[in-house]
């Protein structure tokens, strides 16, 4: 099997271990006490002005005004929490987290203005041990160089370039929003929410790399910035296509019918199929050798761009339309974070059949226990062939369903919790730390007690429909907070959930028959069947690590809660659904460490995790479990 990791930042590499049972970490580290700091939200340490060396006076440096600063202290903050975590690094007895780095000969003196029992620790600007009186703090290439000469991996150098790549791109993100902060489409809360991701993934060494952008495609196609652009089009004989429909929503239809109102006065020639494409893709595609044949031969047709804007969510390559019926799930060469994300073909046949077997009943089942979640469905996907019956790599599109209207208040996990700035507040916010100051207001109930319950809601609105799919249809999600969507009442608390991502399925090869018996050839096309043990370990980091205590983590780094007070939740709550019959519960609980995704160290060892078997795509690592602490 090969489900691949999706959008969210996730080939050969031998699993790295830390822990107990595992080799001791690179780098080593040493508690200094100092003088403790101003909290990072302290505003008065946040005047306006600062140069570099008040980020190591208490000043929250997201705020800095300078956004090429505020972005390289995001990019060196991720470098060390990836670094912090992936070598299990213990909380320093004081406010000072000292880093060794024997390859250099040198050591970073980190200040700690927040440890986070879940990884999302707030870090100050890193000073080089024993650098004279003056000397700035290091910045993120210079982290990034310390690193890779650790690491002793042959993608050192790529790294620091994809570091630079992405502090460069969040700077033009923080400027552009600090101008003009208004969204083009507030009415449309979901591409609100999706467009809200300036910082990236808070424990990804790149998060806001995007290699083969340049400074105009940036704007035009990033949706940080509110990019919009048409699609380009198209047309190739019909007997080369390659489609698939499932589509029941509003009855059955064909891809090429989907397609048609958004193709409407496109000129196609005879016997042709239009096919759309994202316009940087349509450029890249032609230098290709295989599409370059057909072009020659006549079996495809360039018909440049038409239509209405489209507008990018938070993967980028998947565009949305409010008025349409549909979503499209578009191929994009361009290296993001560490894939290159174009669709596999085993992954348009992956979301059809998804589709078809919730159709059997299962789906129904499912609802009538859990009628606020479900499923945002791929059924129907264009693809092209060559004529010796090869796929055309990067010359498809998944069609996926559009089930949210402007007034839907459905926001990604990342997005609901990512910081940026907001109109009328000075500092960066995220939309979470305004949904709780806004139920503290209409409760008249401390923070603490709101996120407490706001928390609660949320395990069993989106978590517990999760576990009960695993339980009850043996397909575990790959629920991180970007695939993950909750949606909100007016007030703002949770009420249900959707998960989306043709790529991110696990089907348990202990459940084979019983799924084969609800949907005969299942898994032949897609490739989806998965070792019970590998869907353990991937479903704890994805639902358990990445989802779950990364929304803890950032409600203690946001302010807005006691992490614990949240682990003592989350605890009742995974001995309440031991019972549902899915293995996760216990997983969490009775592990005292746990397998994680190495987010930095994929990096270093150049893996594309949309690449090789499941098992191999990404490094992991052994991590302290925060439930046992």
């Amino acid at each position: 099997m090969n489900p691949t990791p999706a959008s969210e930042a996730d080939g050969p590499g031998t699993p790295q271990h830390r822990g107990q049972d595992g080799p001791a970490a690179p780098g080593t580290v040493e508690a200094t006490t100092v003088p403790r700091q101003k909290t990072p939200h302290d505003p008065a340490a946040c005047a306006p002005g600062p140069d570099l060396a008040a980020r190591s006076q208490g000043c929250d440096a997201l705020d800095d005004p300078d956004p090429l600063r505020a972005a390289d202290a995001a990019g060196t903050e991720s470098l060390l929490r990836c670094w912090t975590r992936e070598n299990d690094l213990p909380r320093p007895a004081g406010d000072t987290l000292r880093i060794a780095f024997p390859t250099s000969g040198t050591a970073l003196l980190v200040p700690v203005h927040y440890w986070s029992a879940t990884g999302a620790h707030r870090f100050g600007a890193p000073t080089l041990e024993n650098a004279p009186d003056g000397a700035p703090p290091a910045d993120a290439a210079t982290v990034a160089v310390l690193i890779g000469r650790e690491g002793g991996e042959s993608g050192a150098g790529d790294l620091v370039a994809r570091v630079a790549d992405s502090v460069r791109h969040t700077a033009g993100f923080i400027e552009q929003r600090r101008r003009s902060p208004a969204d083009p489409a507030e009415a449309d809360l979901f591409l609100t929410a999706e467009q809200a991701l300036l910082l990236g993934h808070p424990l990804h060494p790149t998060p806001k790399s995007r290699e083969g952008l340049s400074e105009s495609e940036s704007r035009r196609y990033s949706p940080e910035l509110h990019g919009s652009f048409p699609l380009h089009w198209f047309a190739v004989d019909r007997t080369l296509a390659a489609t698939d429909s499932a589509w029941t929503e509003g009855g059955p239809t064909t891809a090429e019918e989907l397609l048609a109102p958004h193709a409407e006065g496109l000129k196609t020639p005879p016997g042709t199929v239009a096919v759309p494409v994202h316009p940087w893709q349509a450029a890249d595609l032609l230098h290709r050798p295989q599409v370059r044949a057909l072009a020659e031969t006549g079996l495809l047709h360039d018909l440049g761009p038409h239509g209405e804007p489209w507008h990018p969510t938070s993967s980028i390559r998947t565009v949305h339309r409010p008025d349409a019926r549909v979503m499209l799930k578009l191929s994009l060469g361009v290296r993001i974070t560490n894939s290159r994300r174009e669709n596999l073909r085993k992954e348009l046949h992956r979301g059809v059949e998804v589709h078809r077997l919730l159709s059997t009943g299962l789906a129904e089942h499912w609802q009538r226990r859990h009628p606020g979640f479900d499923i945002v469905r791929d059924p129907a996907w264009l693809a092209v062939d060559d004529p010796e019956g090869t796929p055309v790599t990067g010359l498809d599109v998944v069609l996926r369903h559009n089930p949210f209207g402007p007034g839907d208040d459905a926001a990604c996990i990342a997005g609901l919790t990512a910081q940026r700035p907001r109109p009328g507040r000075p500092g960066m916010h995220s939309r979470l730390a305004e949904v709780i100051s806004g139920l503290c207001a209409r409760t008249g109930l401390a923070g603490t007690d709101v996120s407490a319950e706001w928390f609660r809601r949320y395990l069993d609105h989106v978590v517990r429909p999760v576990l009960w799919l695993d339980a009850h249809g043996g397909i575990a999600l790959e629920a991180h907070q970007q695939n993950t969507l909750v949606l909100l009442d007016p007030d703002g608390w949770p009420v249900g959930g959707r998960y989306r991502d043709n790529q991110g399925y696990y089907f348990r090869e202990s459940r084979r028959d019983e799924l084969d018996r609800r949907l005969p050839g299942i898994g032949s096309a897609s490739d989806t069947f998965v070792s019970d043990p590998v869907t353990d370990e991937r479903f704890a980091y994805y639902l358990g690590i990445n989802n779950v205590l990364g929304l803890i983590g950032a409600f203690g780094a946001q302010r807005l809660a006691d992490e614990q007070q949240l682990l003592t939740v989350l605890r009742q709550f995974l001995e309440q659904t031991a019972e549902l019959g899915s293995p996760l519960p216990a997983y969490l609980l009775e592990h005292r460490q746990l397998r994680c995704k190495a987010n930095l160290l994929t990096r270093l060892h150049g893996l594309d995790e949309l690449v090789g078997p499941v098992d191999t795509q990404s490094v992991y690592v052994t991590i302290a479990n925060p439930l046992h602490n």
